[in-house]
């Protein structure tokens, strides 16, 4: 299927691994030039010399908001204007309602809240110029089933899928789509380091996952790219679940 974004330029955040490294190497090989931003330097340029199609690495932490800002334009001139976005900005750390401090509830709010809106209003006026733009969140099934011991990550997600939704609706006459997936269980280094061992994150995905097998970061990529594509420009301010029917919820 020809997806129609060969020759745009991509932003990927958290690219260097995991779910952000699975969707860069999807849209560079649908063509698009793919701009890969990530906190580690050397995992970039790593990951950036594996994948196969037009990528330039770019160190950026989501929760600094003075360097989300100006990471647009630096990728423009590197690569041309940014026409997609994946705002894919990081896992806090886990704890119930009540276990994690206020300063850590403070960075959530800056890289799952602050971040994405930070880049989008870097972006979206470039967009609605050029009548043309997508917009991916990677998100968390936790947005419709919160997840027990990961309140920080349960509670700005939902905080997030609400800004997503409200910008949907704000720049849909300007040919800009703006859509959030629910993440299940992904084989990322993040789910192991979540519960314990490969072995455990495997075995809970046979027994809890209907599909009986965790998702791929490829697979992810898949699901991105048809989210930026031509071919779903009439698909926007949705909430779609990638979990192997993990969720019970309608």
């Amino acid at each position: 299927m020809e997806l129609g974004i060969s020759g745009k330029t991509a932003l990927v955040m958290g690219a260097s691994r995991g779910i952000g490294r699975g969707i860069a190497a999807v849209l560079a090989r649908e063509g698009a030039g793919v701009a890969m931003a990530s906190r580690s330097r050397e995992r970039l340029e790593r990951a950036a010399e594996e994948i196969e199609g037009e990528t330039a690495p770019f160190e950026a932490d989501s929760g600094d908001l003075e360097r989300l800002a100006a990471l647009p334009a630096e990728v423009a001139a590197a690569l041309g204007p940014v026409e997609i976005l994946v705002t894919n900005t990081g896992g806090p750390p886990p704890g119930g309602a009540l276990d994690n401090p206020v300063e850590e509830w403070e960075a959530a709010y800056r890289s799952l809240v602050l971040g994405p809106r930070v880049l989008i209003q870097a972006v979206v006026p470039g967009m609605r110029e050029r009548g043309w733009g997508r917009i991916v969140n990677v998100g968390s099934s936790s947005t419709r089933e919160p997840i027990p011991g990961l309140a920080l990550s349960n509670s700005h997600r939902m905080a997030a899928v609400g800004l997503f939704k409200t910008l949907s609706r704000e720049v849909a006459g300007d040919g800009i789509t703006v859509n959030t997936v629910a993440t299940g269980q992904i084989r990322t280094d993040r789910l192991t380091e979540l519960r314990g061992s490969e072995e455990r994150v495997e075995e809970r995905a046979r027994n809890e996952v209907p599909a009986g097998r965790l998702g791929t970061p490829e697979e992810y990529g898949d699901l991105v790219a048809f989210l930026c594509s031509e071919r779903a420009a009439y698909l926007t301010g949705a909430l779609i679940p990638l979990d192997g029917g993990l969720l019970r919820s309608y």
